[in-house]
């Protein structure tokens, strides 16, 4: 079911030099049917993730060196999705990624979508159609994500991809209201770096069983990739709207990924994998456990890294409970991080730098827009991860 195509992207990233991240830990509102005003609602949203655009557009600072932008699951409405492309052509620097989770919507208008970029979604194109095809379907809804490319000659590509699992939270017990199920995943292969990246949406980073899960294929396909080109999955990047984003089952995945558990993993050992998770706030509209909170959004990488231990209020550095790996964790509330990705310390094993660094941490201000805070701030330092058995959930 779940098949990875390999996309050529043109981007000429710095050789040998760390790239640029800014994760934008924003609120999510979740939407539900007999809203009121939908039409506010998703204008709301879109001014939130416009002013996102309008802060890499300036280019103030180190923000001139962004190379990939990730904002959650679900969070950009439908209607302006035609928007978001506009500001990404006009305000993303050349050589620069964004991804973003799009809300639910229907199949007919995920294909349409589709349709509109087949140059880049001929595999996904084909999925959807078949699958159109086969049965009757016209009824899911579709949880997608978006990932715009603006490549060195400034010229962008729109890539699409479906959630392969939803969670129960998203689905009813009537089969004609279940969610569609994806099937075909990118990995975008840049050049002429050699910079190889990936997006999956929340639970799709599970394990499922032994032998059919998507991660196991993510590693399996980056580990061919390591055998045939030397080259690695360099980035794994996870859309997420998770109100318990410290699960164990989270916590189950990165150990194998990381601990090789399974089997010997060279092609995602240095890999770097992000967590871009819904501000803390997005709960408020939701009948949650006070013990279920969204955002810790994560920066993790192989323990090779050794980050040092470090506890601000804004975020901390941890092993995830003894885990094989250096974790990057943030707080609750909306916030821009913006860091560097680390190299592999094999380049230089003598270097005395610190691998991962967080440039700044931006906060709203009341007028909408973003401004630069000290992450050593006053605020009580982060809360440790909260690794429970109770089942996980996604938005």
């Amino acid at each position: 079911m779940f098949r990875i195509v390999e996309k050529p992207v043109f981007l000429d990233f710095p050789p040998g030099h760390h790239l640029h991240c800014l994760l934008c830990q924003i609120p999510n509102q979740i939407r539900f049917a007999g809203e009121t005003d939908p039409a506010a609602i998703s204008a709301r949203k879109w001014q939130r993730i416009a002013g996102l655009f309008d802060l890499v557009g300036q280019a103030q600072g180190n923000l001139r060196k962004l190379h990939f932008m990730l904002l959650p699951e679900a969070v950009l409405p439908l209607a302006f999705v035609d928007d978001a492309l506009q500001a990404a052509e006009r305000q993303l620097p050349h050589n620069s990624v964004c991804m973003i989770g799009l809300e639910h919507m229907a199949v007919a208008d995920f294909h349409a979508l589709v349709e509109r970029f087949p140059a880049d979604n001929a595999e996904l194109l084909q999925s959807v159609t078949e699958d159109r095809r086969s049965g009757d379907i016209e009824g899911l809804k579709v949880n997608s994500a978006l990932t715009c490319i603006r490549e060195g000659d400034g010229r962008c590509r729109v890539f699409l991809q479906a959630k392969s699992h939803p969670f129960a939270g998203e689905e009813t017990i009537d089969a004609r209201h279940d969610l569609y199920h994806g099937k075909i995943f990118p990995l975008w292969r840049s050049q002429p770096t050699g910079f190889n990246f990936m997006a999956l949406i929340c639970f799709d980073y599970l394990y499922r069983t032994l032998y059919q899960s998507n991660i196991r294929q993510v590693i399996d396909h980056a580990n061919q990739l390591y055998f045939s080109t030397r080259q690695r999955l360099d980035l794994l990047a996870v859309l997420e709207c998770n109100p318990k984003p410290e699960h164990r089952v989270f916590r189950d995945v990165l150990h194998g990924f990381y601990g090789e558990l399974l089997e010997a993993a060279p092609g995602v050992r240095d890999c770097i994998t992000l967590f871009c998770n819904s501000a803390g706030s997005t709960r408020e509209s939701l009948p949650l456990p006070s013990t279920d909170s969204f955002g810790h959004s994560a920066v993790v990488i192989h323990k090779n890294h050794k980050l040092p231990t470090l506890q601000l209020s804004e975020f901390s550095t941890d092993d995830f409970a003894g885990l094989p790996l250096c974790r990057l964790r943030f707080g609750t509330a909306s916030r821009l991080y913006y860091f560097n990705l680390p190299v592999f310390h094999e380049t230089d094993p003598r270097t005395t730098r610190m691998p991962l660094k967080v440039h700044h941490v931006y906060a709203a201000d009341a007028a909408g827009g973003w401004h630069s805070i000290d992450p050593r701030g006053t605020n009580p330092a982060a809360s440790a991860p909260d690794i429970s058995d109770s089942q996980g959930e996604t938005a």
